[in-house]
């Protein structure tokens, strides 16, 4: 079953609102076993919306539009779909009457517009819409099937999973498991990883192996296909295992994890609390594991000493110390995680220093960074980083990296 997902609607291509509907329905018929091999967007044009329709139907057994339902003069999909494929549009008799007794209840005026909502393919399946008033409609013509859903996701995504899917199902008579896990990786590029895994991508069939690059991750997506998510996720395991014993040590979470829930859920199986120092950050990791929610049980608190005279007054880290090394050193870092740590009574403490950019800092160059990190009864240990971005991309990267290394330090000492 191959599947191409329109969506209809200029604001979706003057970037109104993002076409999360598309996420939607390819993850239903992915749990199915559809494959979906292409996305459309297509603004609200009978002429445009019609070469869209003629490109996908080479191309897919299976259209499924959303939006273009409603009562406006600039909803026109049915319309424009029902000229193509030569179909009468009818009025339903069930979905007129639910639009009427809506605007009964809701003691608002029918205008004579709202009646073309209730108007589907003659002879075509009538998917329910139970929150909202526009029904969708599926029929099949010339070996293809049409699917028509609104775009409105609070009525678009019900009426996909208690109703368009069941009809797909019955239409194609078997049912595949496509399944997905996915391994989350920092310090390494998109590049180097798809480089050292390049002898499984090249034998790769099913399972699947798709890395990708965010700016908080790169990320490999394992996806298997099979008549059971059991079958499915023992097909995933040996892959898993072998990226593992290739580069596990830049993995980090896995599937919906982030740096900071991670980082919070070593914390939290530790009981531990922990508290930054932040120079060139100042204040991005602390707002980072700030984000989820829990934090506050680990969370202690955090500095800004962004100049060197913060460094000395508000944290008392040794002036000779940095006289010696300067305040871009591997033990300004560990001075900072120590005194941090000491000060807000935490298990954990961190500091982070250097040089964001654009021009040097105190005799070190642009991208220079130190990261300390101060565990429980242990010599802090130093992190050095060596970043070549613009100043912020460089202080958001810190951050995270500050992050990935915590997770590194509590998961050795875990295991």
């Amino acid at each position: 079953m191959r599947v191409e997902i329109i969506a209809v609607g200029s604001e979706l291509l003057l970037g109104q609102i993002t076409n999360t509907n598309a996420a939607f329905i390819s993850a239903r018929l992915a749990e199915i076993g559809a494959d979906v091999y292409y996305h459309t967007v297509v603004g609200d044009n009978p002429v445009r919306l019609k070469e869209a329709i003629k490109i996908a139907e080479k191309r897919a057994d299976v259209l499924i539009f959303s939006g273009g339902l409603g009562p406006t003069k600039d909803d026109m999909t049915k319309e424009t779909i029902a000229a193509h494929i030569d179909l009468e549009l009818v009025s339903d008799h069930d979905a007129l009457t639910y639009i009427e007794q809506y605007f009964i209840r809701s003691k608002r005026i029918m205008t004579d517009n709202n009646k073309k909502q209730a108007l589907v393919f003659k002879g075509s399946t009538i998917l329910n819409n139970r929150t909202g008033m526009a029904p969708g409609m599926a029929v099949e013509k010339n070996g293809k099937h049409y699917i028509l859903v609104p775009g409105p996701p609070h009525e678009m995504e019900p009426m996909i999973v208690d109703e368009a899917i069941p009809y797909l199902l019955k239409q194609s008579g078997e049912r595949e498991i496509i399944t997905s896990h996915v391994l989350k990786f920092y310090g390494i590029g998109e590049a180097e990883l798809e480089h050292r895994i390049q002898p499984l991508l090249d034998k790769q069939t099913n399972p699947t192996i798709a890395p990708l690059a965010t700016a908080d991750a790169v990320t490999l997506r394992i996806t298997a296909k099979a008549p059971t998510i059991e079958e499915a996720h023992k097909m995933i395991a040996p892959i898993e295992q072998e990226i593992r014993a290739i580069v596990g040590e830049f993995i980090f979470g896995t599937d919906k994890d982030t740096l900071s829930s991670k980082a919070l859920e070593l914390l939290q199986k530790h009981d531990f609390t922990i508290a930054a120092a932040e120079s060139l950050t100042a204040g991005l990791f602390i707002a980072e594991l700030a984000k989820e929610p829990g934090v506050s049980a680990a969370l202690a608190g955090g500095l800004v000493v962004y100049n060197e005279e913060a460094k000395v007054k508000q944290l008392g880290v040794d002036q000779k110390l940095l006289d010696e090394h300067g305040v871009v050193s591997s033990e300004c870092a560990a001075s900072l995680a120590l005194k941090v740590q000491e000060k807000f009574q935490t298990n954990i403490g961190i500091g982070i220093t250097g040089a964001a950019g654009p021009t040097p800092h105190d005799g070190e160059p642009a991208g220079t960074v130190w990261i300390g990190i101060a565990l429980p009864d242990q010599v802090p240990t130093t992190f050095k980083l060596l970043l070549s971005g613009s100043r912020n991309a460089n202080r958001q990267r810190t951050a995270r990296f500050a992050m990935y290394y915590l997770i590194k330090l509590l998961t050795e000492s875990i295991s």
